[in-house]
């Protein structure tokens, strides 16, 4: 199983961009999926996350800025980021609990990060 992100880039405060991390591989099944941010020197924090059946949760410093949404017949998992301010400026990372076919229980993966950077 393998998580591929993409969409990062460089933007100006008050920018948008869209990140994407569609999961692949030996799939049963995908439970909650999630995007994580980390800055040099500190911990990785939740950004947003959602459900399969589609309950969401954000940071309270992304609220209404950040929207997360899924595309459950492509496995795809997506954060569309709004009103980006330079404080936003970090490596964002997908998560996806996975149930891989013909194994019991379900495993937490990764996918390589994609910068995100804001400009003051």
């Amino acid at each position: 199983v393998q998580l591929q992100a993409s969409g990062g880039g460089l933007v100006q405060a008050g920018g948008s961009l869209r990140l994407s991390c569609v999961a692949s591989g030996s799939i049963h099944s995908i439970n909650a999926m999630a995007w994580f941010r980390q800055v040099p020197g500190k911990q990785r924090e939740l950004v947003a996350a959602i459900t399969s059946g589609g309950d969401t949760n954000y940071a309270d410093s992304v609220k209404g800025r950040f929207t997360i949404s899924r595309d459950y017949a492509e496995n795809t998992v997506n954060l569309q980021m709004d009103s980006l301010k330079p404080e936003d400026t970090a490596v964002y990372y997908c998560n996806a609990n996975i149930q891989e076919l013909r194994r019991y229980g379900t495993m937490a993966y990764w996918g390589k990060g994609t910068q995100v950077t804001v400009s003051s």
